[in-house]
């Protein structure tokens, strides 16, 4: 009999006998391969969180007790156990099963996430909320091991300790090693502080010494230093302990049956914070991803059976192989070149500088505002470091840009991987609002690449002539494949490039959306109007005697750029058309103010109204 069928929520599971759960697990765990290895998908981390969705739900009184689940690509087995089984075949598709937690899809949801370390802070909040209104129900924040090395994470456990309100939570640890008998010995101690009969007799001989005078006094006071000295030697969790954040763990997070045990009792006598450390696999139950967890984290599609991936349909390298490969090439002939990658150095294109110079490369973890700053202290000493982050996780680093490396005008390039939209890992994930964040700083240089030859001579250009901070962002996959092995040369600092004449009207671009505009010029010719194109390259600073031209040399300029149109690179033309008193009509093209759902990149461009054919249909509106 299939169990999973039965399940419609978390009601339907808590039905359920208990030796019943591990066959679930499995069921589930079918399920989510089957899925995602023909749309793509969070694997590895779902595969590994399986028996933890299923112990939750079957312990707490969902959704009135709450699940916050960091980052929230493990949560798949929370997906499907909370009602969204019979449309989990629609995962992160337009319309369809979001890939993170969502408060707007499910109740089920407490919280929506897509960035790390932020679960225990929300928990606390909504601890605390829930004790200011008198309310009664449990908090979880489920996070990983590599989340809770996030500086947010230990803000929220230092408050939490200082609080010391009523909540749980879970570290799913799928990357620490414990030795055979230490884990033997904690799972032992595990055993022995959950029993009841263990912490009543615990209790009454405590408060009996507390009765004893003087005598009782200093027993306690020895028991408390021998059990001090106990736990730093022979239990992982003493730091939480002295934190005031009760530890217990670590215990198999593949065992349903200690599982439920061990979360019944933190449910049941908890009178404060409890931390819970639960050992994982990563991949759990799907060979291929067991024994490659970093290729099966976030992938596309793939064969079952074999584990291999859908080949691309570009034959050309993504910009980030094309990054990392230039800036090796640099680095081999300017020793003060260092990498800083936080926790990306795969996705980023940086091991390529990993493994060739590994004593300039760093690794800081997740940490973005700790990566910038950093890199502020290498600058400081005359070396030049290149920090690689997602664009989406650079908001996170804002302040430590502005105040760590602008204000005193550092040489730190920064290369924003996955700028503009990425498709269907939503709206965490775009980065749409790097353009509009960066371009208030003073001082700093922003440029895109309309294609791969341009992303290796401004990053040549960046290092060898430009001081200050300086901004490259790039898009996600690979380019039109021009100029991957040509020579790199410095380009023409603030200037844009002309690649198309034209008449009446001009195309303004900025990176990749370039080639998207020369589309739109070859359907416009079809209607006998010609724009001239425009590589802008430089979102900041402007070479305004070049635009002052171009206003006088057409009537109608169209921008377009991969960013929100609130503050980005359009707005910066039309600033500069008031300050100069440009009389040209202005159109600007690029993302609404507003979040972008997920889907693939062709279906959100035809909803954006931004694929070339809706360019050149609103081009010929603007014209009218």
């Amino acid at each position: 009999m299939n169990l999973l069928e039965s399940i419609n929520s978390p009601d339907d599971l808590r039905k359920m006998d208990k030796k019943q759960l591990p066959q679930l697990a499995d069921e589930i765990r079918e399920f989510i391969i089957d899925i995602v290895s023909k749309y793509g998908g969070h694997l590895a981390p779902s595969l590994g969180a399986v028996e933890l969705a299923i112990a939750l739900h079957y312990c707490y009184n969902t959704p009135e007790d709450k699940l916050i689940w960091d980052v929230g690509h493990q949560a798949y087995a929370h997906k499907i156990l909370t009602g969204r089984r019979k449309i989990f075949n629609t995962l992160r598709q337009y319309g369809g099963v979001s890939g993170f937690p969502r408060t707007s899809e499910s109740e089920y949801d407490a919280a929506s996430t897509g960035h790390a370390s932020t679960s225990i802070s929300v928990g606390l909040g909504i601890a605390k909320a829930r004790d200011i209104l008198g309310k009664n129900f449990h908090v979880v924040s489920i996070i990983g091991d590599g989340s809770i090395s996030g500086g947010l994470a230990f803000e929220g456990l230092n408050n939490l300790g200082t609080l010391s309100t009523n909540m749980t939570i879970i570290l799913n640890d799928n990357e620490m090693s414990i030795s055979r008998n230490v884990g033997a010995l904690s799972r032992y101690l595990t055993r022995i502080i959950t029993d009841k009969r263990y912490n009543k007799l615990k209790t009454d001989v405590w408060e009996l010494l507390g009765h004893m005078s003087n005598v009782g006094i200093k027993i306690r006071s020895l028991v408390h230093d021998i059990d001090d000295a106990v736990k730093h030697f022979l239990t992982p969790g003493k730091f939480f302990e002295d934190i005031g954040i009760r530890y217990i763990g670590p215990i198999d997070g593949h065992n349903i049956s200690d599982l439920i045990g061990v979360l019944k009792f933190a449910k049941q006598t908890a009178s404060g914070p409890i931390l819970i450390h639960v050992l994982t696999k990563k991949g759990k139950g799907y060979s291929f991803a067991e024994n490659d967890a970093t290729k099966f984290h976030g992938i596309g599609k793939f064969s079952k059976i074999n584990g291999k991936t859908s080949k691309s349909k570009s034959s050309s390298p993504s910009y980030s192989d094309i990054f990392g490969k230039a800036l090796v090439e640099i680095a081999k002939n300017e020793k003060d070149i260092v990498a800083i990658t936080a926790a990306m150095p795969d996705g980023t294109g940086l091991q390529y500088f990993r493994d060739t110079f590994p004593e300039r490369f760093f690794d800081v973890g997740i940490a973005e505002g700790h990566a910038v700053t950093f890199s502020a202290g290498l600058a400081l000493q005359g070396l030049k470091p290149v920090v690689t982050i997602y664009s989406t996780f650079l908001q996170r680093a804002f302040d430590h840009v502005i105040h760590d490396v602008a204000l005193d005008k550092l040489n730190v390039v920064f290369c924003m991987d996955r700028a503009g939209i990425v498709g269907n890992d939503g709206p965490t994930h775009h980065g749409t609002f790097d353009l509009s964040y960066l371009r208030a700083i003073p001082g700093a240089t922003i440029m895109a690449p309309s294609n791969e030859s341009e992303l290796r001579n401004m990053l040549y250009t960046a290092l060898k002539n430009i001081k200050g901070p300086v901004f490259i962002r790039y898009p996600r996959g690979s380019g039109p494949g021009i100029g991957i092995n040509e020579p790199m040369t410095a380009i023409p600092l603030h200037q844009p490039n002309i690649t198309r004449s034209g008449k009446r009207c001009a195309i303004v671009a900025i990176g990749e959306y370039h080639q998207s505009a020369e589309k739109a010029c070859t359907i416009l010719e079809k209607d006998n109007i010609s724009p001239a194109l425009v590589d802008a390259r430089f979102v900041k600073p402007l070479d305004g005697e070049f635009y002052s031209k171009l206003f006088k040399d057409y009537s109608h300029i169209i921008t377009l750029e991969s960013n929100s149109l609130r503050g980005g690179f359009g707005s910066a033309i039309l600033e500069l058309a008031s300050e100069q008193n440009q009389k040209t009509k202005i159109l600007n093209l690029g993302y609404p103010d507003e979040f972008i759902t997920h889907g693939s990149n062709k279906k959100l461009l035809k909803e954006l109204k931004l694929s070339p054919e809706d360019i050149a249909e609103r081009i010929k509106e603007f014209l009218k």
